[in-house]
C-alpha cells in the first residue's frame, strides 16, 4: 500500500511533511524505479526547514486532503531538501531558469518516468491568485497532457535534456589578469545602491562573496570607491532590521531596499560568509560597529547552532522563519511590550531602535537603528546593552523557531574558516579553538570509507558529498594552517583535493563537477562555475589550489590551477561579475604575499605572527615552519630558517622572498607597504 514515506527520513525539511496526505517518497533508486514500473509522471518538490514560502504552499496544498488525492492519484510525489541534495536542485533549477522562469523555493517540477525535467515553476497558491493558476488545475493539467502524448512535452524533454549537457560543459575560455579584475570590479559598482549598500532594489541579498570582491579591490587599488561600496553596504547590514539586534546574528535577506524587513530565516553559511568580510572590513576600518556584530554573531553561532551543547560539536544549517505558524512572530514586538519591559529606559531604546505605537511592519516593531549608521557613545550603549538583555531574556519566553539540526559538510567548512579567521584577527583564542573542534567533528565524523558525507543529523550520515563539501573543508584546513601552524591540516587539505581530483575532476579538463563520478541516482552532472548563495566550488577549489601552491612551491598543483581558471572564467567580462571567489583566487595566485616564519612555538614567534593578523590576511597565506625542517625544493623559501637562533619571517611574492625579519615590529612595517 502506497503511503507517505518521510518518517524514516533525518531531514527536519522532510520530517516537517511526514504527516501529510501526500504520499511524499524520498529521491532514491526505489522511487525512480516505482515511476518507471507504473509510468506515471513525477511531481518533485524541492524546498528547505526555513523556507517561508515553502511552508506556505504546504499549509494551502500539501495538508489538504482534496489536492493530495490529486496527486496521490496522478504522480510519483518526491519531496527533496535542497540542502541534503543540492546536486539535485541544481540540476532542476537550471531545467527551470532554461524555460524563461525565475528558480527559488519551493521548486516544483514535473518529470518523466525517467526523471527528465519537462514543466515547472515555484510556488503555486492553492487557488488561483498572485496572477499565478491554481495547483489542483495545474496538476490535471499537467497529468493530461503527459498521458496524451503532448507534443509539447517531448520537444521540452529533448531541448531541457541537451541544455542540461551543456550546463556540464562550460564555454570557459576566458583570460584573467589583475588589469581585468579592475575592470570587472568597476563595472560591479554600478550595480551597487550608493545609499543603502546591497545591489540596487527589492529584494536585497547580503551577497557577501561580491562585496568581499570588492573589498579585495580597495585593498588592491586603494580606490575609496571599493571601500564605500562595502562599508555602505555592512553600516546598513549591521543597522538594519536584517539583523538580530537581540541573539545576533543576521537573515538570508531583506524584502524591501532599506534592509528592514527579512525573511526571517537565518542560515549559517550567510553568516560565516559575513563573520568573515566583518572581520576583513574589521582590520582595515577598525569599526566598532563591525567589531560588535562579529562578536555578537560568533555568540550566537557558538550558542544557537551548535550540535550539541557539551563535547564535540559541529554547527546545525538554519533557524525557521516562522513560529507558532506566522513569519517573524519570534523576532517583533510591540510598543506596550518594550515599555513593561524596560520600564524608564523604554523611551531611550525605542529612540534607538525605531518602536512606535503603530509599528513599523505591519502593526508590529522589528527592532533596527537604520537612523544611525554607528555606535553611540559607550556610557549609552552599555545602557542599551542592559535593556537587550532584559529583552532577549523575555523572548526566551516566546516559541522560537524550528531549527533545521543537520549538519552539512561544506557550511561547516565556510563557518571554521571564518572562526579562525575572525579569532587570529582580534585575538580570540577561544574562537580558534571552536574551530578547530568544529574541522574535528566534521574530519571524524562524517566520513565513511575515507569519503566525506554531505549531511550528518540524528546520529547518521546520508547522501555523497559534493565537490563543495571537499572544496570548503580544505580550505577551513588551509586557514587553521596558517593560524594554528598545525602541520596535520596541510596534509588534510592535501588529501581531500587529492579525494576531489579523482572522484570530480573532469576528465576533458573542464573543472570539477558538483557530483562525484559514482553518485548514479541524477540524469546530469551539473556544474557550478558562478557564485550563488554560497561561493562556487570551481571557486572555492581555484583558492584551495592557489594556496597549496604558494604554500608548498608544486608546480602540477599550479598547472591544475591554470587549467581551472581558463575551464571556467567566462569570456564576456561583464559575466566575471558572477565569478567573483574564481577572481579572488585568481589574484591570490598571480599576486598574493606568503609569510614564511620559521620558528618554535614560543613567544618570539607569536610576536612574529601576530604582526601578520593584525596586518590583515586578504590576499596573504602564512606558513609556519619548525626550525630544522624544509621547505619542499620548489618552494620560494626552501632552505629559508632561523637567524643567530632567532625566529624570523621571510616576506615572499611570486618565486622571490625579502630578506629575514626578526622583529615584529619592523615585520609589521614590511607588511604595511603597499
Amino acid at each position: 500500500m502506497t503511503r507517505n514515506m518521510l518518517a524514516e527520513e533525518t531531514s527536519p525539511y522532510l520530517l516537517q511533511h511526514k504527516d501529510n496526505p501526500v504520499h511524499w517518497r524520498p529521491w532514491n533508486s526505489d522511487t525512480l524505479a516505482l515511476a518507471k514500473r507504473e509510468g506515471k509522471p513525477i511531481l518533485l518538490s524541492v524546498g528547505y526547514a526555513a523556507c517561508h514560502w515553502c511552508h506556505v504552499m504546504a499549509h494551502e496544498s500539501f495538508e489538504d486532503n482534496t489536492i493530495a488525492g490529486v496527486m496521490n492519484e496522478l504522480f510519483i510525489n518526491i519531496k527533496v531538501d535542497r540542502e541534503e541534495r543540492p546536486d539535485i536542485d541544481a540540476i532542476y533549477q537550471s531545467a527551470l531558469a532554461m524555460m524563461g522562469e525565475h528558480g527559488g523555493w519551493p521548486l516544483t517540477m514535473f518529470l518523466t518516468p525517467d526523471g527528465e525535467p519537462f514543466w515547472g515553476g515555484t510556488y503555486f497558491p492553492a487557488a488561483a491568485r498572485y496572477g499565478r493558476p491554481a495547483f489542483p488545475d495545474i496538476l490535471k493539467g499537467v497529468a493530461e497532457a503527459f498521458k496524451t502524448g503532448n507534443e509539447s512535452i517531448t520537444k521540452n524533454v529533448a531541448a531541457l535534456r541537451d541544455g542540461l549537457k551543456r550546463l556540464a560543459r562550460p564555454e570557459g575560455g576566458g583570460e584573467l589578469s589583475i588589469e581585468k579584475l579592475n575592470q570587472v570590479a568597476a563595472m560591479a559598482l554600478h550595480s551597487v545602491d550608493p545609499l543603502r549598500g546591497g545591489t540596487e532594489g527589492a529584494p536585497k541579498f547580503p551577497q557577501p562573496a561580491f562585496f568581499q570582491f570588492l573589498w579585495r579591490a580597495y585593498v588592491r587599488t586603494g580606490s575609496p570607491m571599493f571601500r564605500d561600496a562595502v562599508t555602505v553596504t555592512l553600516d546598513h547590514l549591521c543597522q538594519g532590521g536584517i539583523y538580530d539586534h537581540l541573539g545576533g546574528g543576521f537573515a538570508r535577506y531583506s524584502t524591501d531596499v532599506d534592509w528592514l524587513v527579512p525573511h526571517f530565516e537565518k542560515m549559517l553559511y550567510d553568516n560565516a560568509l559575513l563573520i568573515e568580510l566583518l572581520t576583513d572590513a574589521w582590520q582595515a576600518t577598525r569599526s566598532p560597529l563591525y567589531a560588535a556584530r562579529v562578536r555578537e554573531t560568533v555568540a550566537w553561532a557558538l550558542f544557537d547552532m551548535r550540535s550539541a551543547e557539551k563535547g564535540p560539536f559541529a554547527f546545525v544549517s538554519a533557524l525557521d522563519a516562522d513560529s507558532e505558524g506566522e513569519e517573524g512572530k519570534y523576532y517583533v514586538w510591540s510598543e506596550a511590550e518594550i515599555e513593561e519591559i524596560l520600564g524608564k529606559d523604554a523611551e531611550l531604546f525605542k529612540q534607538t531602535y525605531d518602536v512606535a505605537g503603530g509599528g513599523n511592519w505591519e502593526g508590529t516593531n522589528i527592532l533596527n537603528r537604520s537612523a544611525e549608521l554607528q555606535l553611540g557613545p559607550p556610557d549609552v550603549e552599555e545602557r542599551l546593552g542592559k535593556c537587550r538583555d532584559r529583552l532577549l531574556k523575555a523572548r526566551a519566553k516566546r516559541v522560537a523557531p524550528q531549527r533545521d539540526d543537520k549538519v552539512l559538510a561544506d557550511w561547516n567548512g565556510l563557518m571554521t574558516a571564518a572562526l579562525a579567521k575572525a579569532g587570529a584577527a582580534f585575538d580570540v583564542p577561544e574562537w580558534v579553538a571552536a574551530a578547530e573542534q568544529v574541522f574535528a567533528f566534521v574530519r571524524d565524523n562524517m566520513s565513511n570509507k575515507g569519503r566525506l558525507s554531505h549531511t550528518w543529523c540524528a546520529g547518521k550520515l546520508r547522501h555523497p558529498a559534493v565537490v563543495d563539501d571537499y572544496a570548503n573543508m580544505a580550505r577551513a584546513a588551509l586557514v587553521l594552517l596558517g593560524v594554528t601552524g598545525k602541520a596535520d591540516y596541510l596534509a588534510h587539505a592535501r588529501g581531500w583535493v587529492k579525494t576531489a581530483d579523482a572522484h570530480y575532476w573532469d576528465a576533458d579538463g573542464k573543472g570539477y563537477f558538483l557530483g562525484a563520478d559514482d553518485t548514479a541516482d541524477v540524469i546530469a552532472r551539473s556544474k557550478t562555475v558562478h557564485d550563488n548563495a554560497v561561493p562556487s566550488g570551481n571557486g572555492i577549489m581555484a583558492e584551495v589550489l592557489a594556496r597549496l601552491h604558494h604554500l608548498t612551491g608544486d608546480a602540477a598543483v599550479r598547472d591544475r590551477t591554470d587549467v581551472l581558471f581558463h575551464a571556467v572564467a567566462a569570456k564576456e567580462t561583464r559575466q566575471l561579475i558572477h565569478q567573483p571567489t574564481l577572481l579572488g583566487a585568481f589574484e591570490l595566485l598571480e599576486t598574493g604575499q606568503q609569510v614564511v616564519i620559521v620558528g618554535d612555538d614560543d613567544p618570539a614567534t607569536h610576536k612574529l605572527c601576530r604582526a601578520v593578523f593584525d596586518a590583515g590576511l586578504v590576499n596573504r597565506t602564512i606558513t609556519r615552519v619548525a626550525p630544522g625542517a624544509e621547505l619542499p625544493a620548489g618552494h620560494p623559501a626552501h632552505g629559508k630558517g632561523l637567524v643567530k637562533g632567532r625566529p624570523a619571517a621571510y616576506v615572499c611574492a611570486g618565486r622571490t622572498c625579502g630578506l629575514p625579519v626578526t622583529d615584529a615590529a619592523a615585520l609589521a612595517r614590511d607588511l604595511a607597504r603597499p
